[in-house]
């Protein structure tokens, strides 16, 4: 594929090999009898899943990821139709020409190929439905939902016929899961036997006839099964998440074998009545591998048979005892260059095989004091030796000097313990690269003085006693510098354990000790505390105002920072109830706020006085029309 394979499968008849990926989205056919691609078509948009109707490829069904579903012919694309809901996996019922598809809702669509029309859906108890099958003996239905529970239903009267609670079984002692294991993959085998895949990592083996699963098996990486697989000639489970591909035994839950592929897996298939697995993955290529354990090659490809019986024999090497091996540049250092050509030298691979009694004879003759050579350097390799059992001075790095002494001597203890058992060598933390930064990084600095390493390590003041002599005596040999070291004398064996006796009996003693001594200094800095606060005298704080601005209270400003501290969706709530935020729908489907603005003091005063000054006039305008409606003195009134 061009970049990724997304789905493989094995036509009936086994000549066809078709797989879906992407980018452009498209699917392959491959022609095993010929051995190689058979045609090649592009489609519209990804392929979720895929399956092949007729026994070769002129029938196949795509579920795409945006709602279609294509049905191709040999021709190519037949007709395309839409399903009113995402899909995510899809069975064909052979009996009734029914396709069941199921997705991201409750209901399982039914499409009758032989009508050309949907049925009606089956309705389920689930939210989402992940997966689904059909058993082929019985033509049992059983689909996988997103809470974690197998519903089954029987295609015929087109009602449910029971519920398994697959999330509840798959959580056992030695598993951990975080959140509800959903339901990621099925597969039945035979009449009795289903199962199940979940998006934690189990794999869980049920026979029908119970509600508690025969076995359960973890992958112990916590991602999603993704495809599940039944070899019946040896009884195994093929289950795959998107890291590796495990082979158990059914009945017992054994591990067979396992493969994990450099690029993740995304579907993995068999080819029928063989040992050969192809697998669809997150890269280019799509991997091909061939166990002979499981089953022979195809016949389109039995030469493979002939490598691994070639393979397994083990044919005895031809093995030059009485020749030497020597390149051309030691062949000209030994003056032997103009013998390449002749009898006495065999050429092999870069370099040539030369008579064994030839070498020794000319090597003696080239350097005469090989052996002079030869006596040194043994000589040297026992003075190492003896060298080696004399006391080491390992260097101490510069932070946490102490904890480095103490996994010295830990180190030392553990080498003396595996070499009497025979054990292999654990792993030191001064050596490891991840803590590096602990012996270099004086922020990781053990505190002796804190409250809880004093009441953690009891003993810490015996044991740290020791510890500094031994620094002090490490340091001083590291200072000097000197090529030979005496060997330090310890204590004897019996004065080490009457002291480590005299440390347990003591060890209660020390805890109470080290309490009253914490309380003490508890005490101690309360009152130096008490004695400081009343040595300080308190004095009043000036504010100044910026100019323009009215002093209010010092609530006011704790409740803005207080409702500033809050969230976007709790400030609105507070908008509304002081009536300065309206949220409407539109009738479009979205939201309108409409903000009003608070009014400051200055605006308050500024309006209160405008509506005192518009009253002032309307009286004015009131009294004058008043004088004017009422007759002058002496005159008549008309």
């Amino acid at each position: 594929m061009p970049a990724v394979s997304s789905n493989i499968k094995v036509s009936r008849d086994g000549q066809y090999v078709m797989a879906t990926g992407t980018y452009k989205p498209r699917v392959r056919c491959y022609d095993t009898y010929q051995l190689s691609l058979k045609f090649e078509r592009c489609l519209d948009s990804d392929v979720v899943k895929f399956d092949i109707l007729s026994e070769d490829y002129s029938k196949v069904v795509f579920l795409q990821c945006d709602r279609y579903v294509e049905l191709h012919s040999q021709h190519g694309r037949y007709y395309r139709l839409r399903i009113p809901k995402f899909g995510r996996d899809f069975a064909y019922h052979y009996p009734s020409c029914d396709l069941f598809f199921v997705g991201a809702s409750s209901e399982i669509y039914r499409l009758n190929l032989e009508q050309g029309r949907y049925l009606n859906s089956l309705q389920t108890e689930a939210s989402q439905i992940n997966a689904c099958d059909i058993n082929p003996a019985h033509h049992l239905l059983a689909v996988g939902t997103a809470e974690g529970k197998v519903e089954c239903w029987d295609p015929r009267t087109r009602s449910s016929v029971g519920v398994l609670d697959c999330a509840l079984s798959s959580v056992t002692e030695d598993t951990e899961i975080e959140g509800l294991p959903a339901v990621s993959a099925l597969k039945f085998s035979g009449p009795l036997h289903m199962a199940v895949g979940t998006s934690t990592g189990q794999v869980l083996i049920y026979d029908l006839r119970s509600s508690r699963p025969m076995i359960v098996k973890d992958h112990q990486y916590g991602l999603p099964i993704k495809s599940i697989q039944f070899h019946e000639p040896l009884e195994l489970v093929i289950s795959a998440d998107s890291r590796i591909i495990k082979m158990w035994n059914k009945n017992t839950g054994k591990i067979f074998t396992s493969i994990e592929p450099e690029a993740d897996v995304n579907d993995v298939c068999i080819y029928p009545d063989s040992g050969m697995l192809f697998t669809a993955n997150e890269a280019p290529k799509m991997n091909v591998y061939y166990i002979p354990a499981l089953g022979p090659a195809p016949k389109w490809c039995s030469f493979l048979d002939n490598l691994t019986e070639e393979l397994e024999e083990n044919p005895e090497s031809t093995v030059y005892d009485d020749y030497k091996f020597v390149t051309k540049n030691e062949l000209e250092d030994l003056g032997l260059g103009h013998l390449i050509g002749s009898q006495l030298l065999r050429a092999y691979m870069h370099g040539y095989f030369i008579d064994i009694r030839l070498y020794h004879k000319v090597k003696a003759m080239v350097n005469p004091f090989a052996y002079e050579e030869y006596k040194r350097e043994k000589i040297r390799q026992k003075i190492e030796e003896t060298r080696a059992q004399r006391v080491h001075i390992k260097k101490l790095p510069k932070v946490n000097k102490e904890l480095a002494l103490k996994l010295y001597e830990e180190e030392d203890e553990t080498q003396a313990m595996q070499k009497k058992k025979k054990q292999k060598k654990m792993p030191n933390i001064l050596s490891d690269d991840r803590f590096k930064s602990m012996f270099e990084n004086p922020d990781f600095q053990v505190d002796e003085q804190s409250e809880e390493y004093r009441l953690l390590n009891p003993l810490v003041s015996k044991i740290s006693e020791k510890r500094k002599k031994k620094l002090k005596v490490m340091e001083s040999l590291q200072s000097e510098d000197q090529e030979e070291e005496e060997e330090q004398e310890g204590k004897p064996s019996d004065a080490e354990s009457s002291e480590s006796s005299d440390d347990e009996k003591g060890w209660v003693e020390e805890v109470r000790k080290q309490r009253k001594l914490l309380r003490q200094e508890e005490k101690d800095r309360r009152q130096e505390k008490v004695k400081e606060d009343r040595q300080t005298a308190l004095k009043p704080q000036f504010y100044e105002i910026k100019a323009g601005e009215e002093f209010r209270s010092f609530q006011d400003t704790a409740k803005k920072q207080k409702l500033m501290r809050k969230t976007l969706e709790d400030r609105i709530k507070v908008e509304e109830k002081l009536g300065t935020l309206n949220v409407s729908d539109t009738a479009v489907g979205s939201k309108q706020l409409t903000f009003t603005l608070k009014k400051s003091e200055q605006q308050k005063k500024r309006q209160e006085a405008e509506k005192q000054h518009k009253e002032e006039r309307k009286k004015l305008r009131r009294s004058a029309g008043h004088l004017r409606s009422k007759p002058a003195k002496g005159r008549p009134f008309y």
